[in-house]
């Protein structure tokens, strides 16, 4: 008789699909049988079967497509979604992101001051506690499928002698606007992790449990590498790449 497995059912799951799908069993781009099936098959609920498929979405093999189902992806399937990183001047004068995604505010981001914590305060080269204007803004686009959380950093000490030292600069990208406008010849530097959501994160960006965030951190530099502002990018993890031209 085999032994026994004393998984977790859900575990099982997993394993099961994750086998099919690296054996050929379930082709990349074909779906995955029904939620309703390995439910009955495993002898299990189906909020069981999620927590299963959730671990398969985290490793990069499945996909879940809106009204069509779950559909099993080759690990050495490209994601669904390249985005080009980096900024470009415009011949108009503005700086667009590269990828061309025109991104809505969710509401109009408002200027709070917060005290630079020790991490951002290294990248930006500023005293710990330093103060800085910050900005916050959940961003939607193509009709709400794609969402990321965009905050930007403006360190006081850049401000000074500027008649930005009256009223708040404006976020990122318009903030570059105005950075060049004081005469700064602009250049960018970005910094990319991986984590795991905080649970307001994971609500904004409608992750499913188990799926990563893409942590993505731009420094926005002067002449000799002077860090100027920082921008924080937090983009779903589960079904995308990043792209960037050397």
């Amino acid at each position: 008789m085999p032994p026994k497995n004393t998984q977790p059912k859900y575990r099982q799951i997993a394993d099961y699909l994750r086998e099919g799908i690296l054996n050929g069993t379930f082709p990349a781009g074909q779906p995955l049988p029904s939620e309703e099936a390995l439910a009955k098959q495993f002898g299990v609920t189906r909020p069981t079967v999620r927590q299963g498929l959730t671990e398969l979405r985290a490793s990069g093999l499945v996909e879940v497509i809106m009204g069509r189902g779950t559909f099993a992806r080759s690990p050495q399937s490209r994601p669904s979604l390249t985005r080009p990183r980096g900024v470009r001047l415009a011949p108009d004068g503005r700086y667009m992101e590269a990828d061309g995604i025109q991104w809505t505010n969710a509401e109009p981001p408002v200027a709070t001051r917060t005290d630079a914590p020790l991490a951002l305060a290294d990248l930006l080269r500023i005293p710990p506690g330093e103060p800085m204007f910050t900005y916050d803004a959940l961003q939607t686009a193509d009709h709400g499928r794609l969402r990321q959380l965009h905050r930007t950093y403006v360190p006081f000490s850049v401000l000074v002698d500027t008649k930005y030292e009256e009223e708040a600069p404006p976020p990122a990208p318009e903030l570059y606007v105005a950075l060049a406008e004081l005469g700064h010849e602009l250049h960018f530097t970005e910094y990319v992790r991986t984590r795991m959501p905080l649970p307001d994160q994971a609500q904004a960006l409608r992750l499913s449990e188990g799926i990563p965030l893409l942590h993505v951190i731009r420094v926005t530099l002067a002449e000799g590498d002077r860090p100027l502002a920082l921008e924080e990018f937090h983009l779903p993890g589960d079904d995308l790449e990043l792209s960037f031209r050397l």
